[in-house]
């Protein structure tokens, strides 16, 4: 393969402009000795692309009012189902604390407040106490738009439209000596080299038929970190939010998240019966966690108790119209936008993919396995274990993005030299991403992407999905291998690879077979339930004492699943670090 490969070189290498790459960024800037040159890299354009963006709910942490620290741990804990890594829990929690202040006082958010003057926060589906700190339902704009104001003002370099497609070793394979991108705008490669780079390329669960990141949000980050031999925890955990807008097949905003604050205020869900239903599934009602409330829904839609489009209602009515719309105002207005009255009537919902818990393996300050390598956000595993809890995600990619500048900062300070790529991976990415150029036939595109990946959507949310078992995801993998078969045969045009859109739809699907491939093998080892992962043929949680993460790596071009006893640091299943005497819950009952 003869294609032309250009070459940069850079001290920080961050991949991704959601809140855990824009905190590196600024982070980085503190750290690193003076004349450090940073790089941040994005598949879109700063600001306007990742998942930070679409935050709606807000930003857990404790501030007192009786919560604290503690509390939240223990409820990131119970949520995660006792799976999480209980070092990295505590330090999100923690940091948390740090982090929001900085987030007003130093990059300029505006949260909303109480009449004292006060952060007000609100009430979150499966905790304890009301410690989600908000801007309206658009929380995300604001962290995003506040942070990109701060890094745009600084020196750091940008590459924007800029796909990373591998992590390539040094050549004494001694750590990471940087990574082959795709510049989109011309359709040439181009490697960086770095000292350190941090992968926050963020999630995507985009391979099920119902799903809230963008399209374009196709997991290549765990991807590249596959391929390169770095294990991967709790990939069958995918967590489907309950509440995403079903709006018909011919609308881009179906599986858009209603966020969770609209159960945390008091709505409820019915069934196409007019049903409240929840109560039948969780004393909790409404306010469970959302892999119980998502299941309930799925259930309920399996039953055949389902609105006209197959989903679930959620109603706010009954708290009044005019308290819904000026609390929820860019909910209403999304639901306006789709022809339904979330203040007045009933919208139509459904499970939606939504987050990975799952993710590359590191320790509490970012650094993996491959030296030169930090990871941040939703690339990262071990913070959530078997369910996030809405809230804990902004902050965790903020909390540990700005852990990973400080630590990328210090770091390069001990790296004299950039390290010598291995040029023979270089060659083998290049061809791996140029496979389906060429192979179309008088001009025309070769196959249909569009076709196999509604494809594999309807395979992994009928076989790996909110309820699953092992017949059905053993049926899955070989499904998943046609897939793949039939997306080698096919090709692009082989004309200008510039801004070429089908290409890199090409490229979306082979990282969410292979993603989809690793989701299904953990859940086929993981023989309990817990969760976001549920498995209809072994329903019991589990010895909780006996607790264990799935981990994968690929060896020799196959998956190798493993079993690893979660390490309880802190906290053992059946205690508490709350003090004798703390009540349960400090949320009102309603």
């Amino acid at each position: 393969m003869n294609a032309q490969i250009d070459r940069h070189d850079t001290d920080i290498l961050i991949l991704g402009s959601g809140g855990a790459g824009l905190f590196a960024a600024l982070h980085a800037q503190q750290s690193a000795p003076a004349g450090t040159k940073i790089t941040l890299a994005v598949k879109g354009l700063i600001g306007k692309c990742g998942c930070t963006r679409m935050v709606q709910g807000g930003y857990n942490v404790a501030l007192g009012g009786g919560d604290t620290v503690e509390r939240h741990f223990m409820d990131t804990i119970n949520g995660g189902k006792w799976l999480p890594d209980q070092d990295m829990a505590w330090r999100l929690c923690e940091t948390a604390v740090e982090r929001i202040h900085e987030l007003e006082n130093e990059v300029g958010c505006f949260f909303d407040r109480n009449h004292d003057g006060s952060l007000h926060q609100k009430a979150f589906a499966g905790q304890t106490a009301d410690r989600t700190v908000h801007k309206g339902d658009l929380t995300g704009i604001e962290i995003i738009n506040r942070l990109m104001e701060q890094v745009l003002s600084r020196p750091v370099e940008r590459l924007q439209e800029h796909r990373a497609i591998a992590l390539v070793p040094s050549r004494d394979g001694e750590g990471l000596a940087g990574v082959l991108m795709i510049d989109m705008r011309t359709g040439s490669f181009r490697m960086v080299r770095a000292k350190a780079v941090l992968m926050a390329t963020g999630g995507g669960p985009t391979m099920y038929r119902y799903h809230t990141p963008s399209g374009d949000k196709t997991m290549d980050g765990l991807s590249m970190a596959l391929r390169a031999g770095l294990p991967l925890r709790d990939m069958e955990m995918v967590q489907f939010h309950p509440t995403g807008l079903l709006a018909g097949d011919d609308t881009r905003m179906t599986g858009t998240v209603l966020e969770e604050g609209l159960r945390g205020a008091g709505g409820i869900l019915l069934n196409g019966d007019g049903e409240r239903f929840m109560f039948g599934y969780d004393e909790r009602g409404e306010r469970a966690t959302r892999d119980i409330v998502s299941r309930a829904i799925y259930d309920e839609m399996r039953k055949g108790n389902t609105t006209p489009q197959g989903g679930v209602h959620i109603a706010m009515s009954h708290l009044g119209p005019e308290k819904v719309a000026q609390k929820f105002a860019g909910m209403v207005k999304r639901c306006a936008d789709c022809g339904f009255d979330l203040a007045g009537g009933l919208v139509e919902v459904v499970p939606t993919a939504h987050y990975f818990m799952g993710g590359v393996v590191v320790d509490t300050d970012t650094r993996t396995a491959l030296p030169g390598l930090y990871v941040a956000g939703e690339d990262a595993g071990g913070a959530h274990g078997a369910n996030r809890l809405g809230g804990n995600g902004v902050a965790n990619s903020t909390v540990y993005g700005g852990i990973a500048g400080d630590v990328m900062g210090r770091d390069i300070a001990l790296q004299t030299s950039l390290r010598d790529p291995d040029e023979t991976v270089i060659e083998a990415e290049v061809a791996r991403a140029m496979h389906p150029a060429g192979r179309s036939q008088s001009g025309q595109v070769q196959g249909d992407i569009h076709a196999l990946r509604r494809e594999l959507q309807n395979v992994m949310w009928d076989d790996v999905g909110v309820i699953r078992t092992k017949t059905g995801m053993t049926c899955a993998l070989a499904k998943l291998d046609a897939i793949e078969d039939e997306l080698m045969q096919t090709g692009i045009s082989g004309g200008s690879l510039a801004f070429n859109l089908t290409w890199h739809d090409w490229l979306n699907m082979r990282s969410l077979v292979e993603i989809s491939r690793v989701i299904t093998h953990a859940g086929i080892a993981r023989e309990n339930s817990r969760g976001a992962h549920y498995r209809e043929d072994h329903p019991d949680v589990g010895e909780l004492a006996k607790s264990y993460f799935t981990k994968v790596r690929m060896q020799d071009a196959s998956l190798e699943v493993t079993r690893e006893p979660v390490r309880f640091t802190i906290v053992s299943p059946g205690q508490t670090i709350l003090p004798d005497g703390e009540p349960e819950t400090l949320v009102a009952a309603e």
